[in-house]
C-alpha cells in the first residue's frame, strides 16, 4: 500500500490493489494472464512476494524490499489468517491458474484440525519445520535479506518502525526510490497507509479479496506486542531457546527489536 501511495501520489486507486501489486507466487491466476497485465501497466510496477531472496531473480534495476516483524507476532497474525481463509476457494483458484498436478497426492486437502488453545496454536507454528510456514521458514526468508541488506537495492523495514514513525519511514522509501512528492501531499498518503484507513477499505486493499471468509479481519488487529497476552516467562524462555537454534544473533536482537525476552 505504502509503494502505491508513493506512486500514484493519491489514495484513489486506479484499480483495487492485488489487481495492480500482483503476487505471482500465490498461484491463483495464470501466468500469461499476469505477465499480459504487468505489460500493459502505464506506471512504475510494483509486485508482492513471499519467496525468499534466493528464490528470486537478482536485478539491479529492482529494488526489493522487506518487511519484517516480531515472529511472535507473526505466529498470531498467521492464526487469524488460517481461521478467516477458505482454503476450498483458495484450491478452486489455484486449479484454474495451474492446475494441481504438481501436489503430492498425499498431501491432506484441508488444513488439519484447529488445535482449541491459541498456546498450543502458537508452538504448532513455532515448531514446525515446513519450508513455506514457520518460524524456520520465516527466519530462512528474512535471513536472505539480511544477508543482502548492504545492496544499493536492498532495503529491510520493520513493521514496529512503520506502525511508530509512518512519516520517517514513508518518506525514507520515497528517497530511496527516487520518488520525489510534493509536501501538500503527504498528510493524505500519510493517513491512507494508516491501519484504520486501510481496515476502512478492506474491499479494495485486502490481497486475493475471494479468500477471505471477512476481508476486513485481514487488517485484524495491527498491534505488536500480542503475544504478551499468551506467553508467560516458561514460554518466552521456550523461545528464546528456539530463536538461539535458528537466528543469527544480530539478526535476532533486529528483528524482535532488543533482547527476545524483554
Amino acid at each position: 500500500m505504502i509503494c502505491a501511495l508513493l506512486i500514484f501520489q493519491t489514495p484513489a486507486l486506479p484499480r483495487a490493489l492485488d489487481a495492480i501489486s500482483h503476487w505471482p507466487d500465490a498461484l491463483t491466476h495464470r501466468l500469461d494472464d499476469v505477465l499480459a497485465d504487468l505489460e500493459a501497466q502505464p506506471h512504475r510496477r510494483f509486485m508482492k512476494t513471499h519467496t525468499p531472496l534466493d528464490g528470486l531473480p537478482f536485478d539491479d534495476r529492482v529494488t526489493y524490499i522487506c518487511v519484517a516483524r516480531d515472529p511472535r507476532d507473526v505466529a498470531i497474525s498467521w492464526d487469524n489468517h488460517i481461521d478467516n481463509a477458505d482454503l476450498d476457494v483458495a484450491m478452486e483458484m489455484r486449479a484454474a491458474a495451474v492446475g494441481l498436478d504438481d501436489l503430492d497426492p498425499s498431501m491432506p486437502t484441508g488444513l488439519p484440525e484447529r488445535q482449541e488453545s491459541a498456546r498450543d496454536r502458537f508452538w504448532s507454528w513455532i515448531d514446525n519445520n515446513d519450508t513455506l510456514v514457520g518460524l524456520p521458514a520465516l527466519y530462512h526468508h528474512l535471513s536472505t535479506f539480511w544477508q543482502a541488506r548492504h545492496e544499493p537495492n536492498v532495503l529491510l523495514l520493520h513493521y514496529d518502525e512503520l506502525k511508530t514513525d509512518r512519516d520517517g519511514q514513508m518518506r525514507g522509501l520515497a528517497a530511496h526510490l527516487g520518488i520525489e512528492i510534493a509536501e501538500q501531499r503527504w498528510p493524505e498518503l500519510l493517513n491512507a497507509a494508516s491501519f484504520d484507513a486501510m481496515h476502512s477499505r478492506a474491499n479494495e486493499l485486502a490481497p486475493e479479496i475471494t479468500l477471505w471468509r471477512d476481508p476486513r479481519r485481514f487488517f485484524n488487529r495491527g498491534t505488536s506486542g500480542q503475544w504478551r497476552d499468551l506467553l508467560d516467562a516458561d514460554d518466552l524462555r521456550r523461545y528464546e531457546t528456539r530463536v538461539s537454534e535458528l537466528f543469527e544473533p544480530d539478526l535476532a536482537e533486529w528483528v524482535h527489536r532488543g533482547p527476545v525476552t524483554a
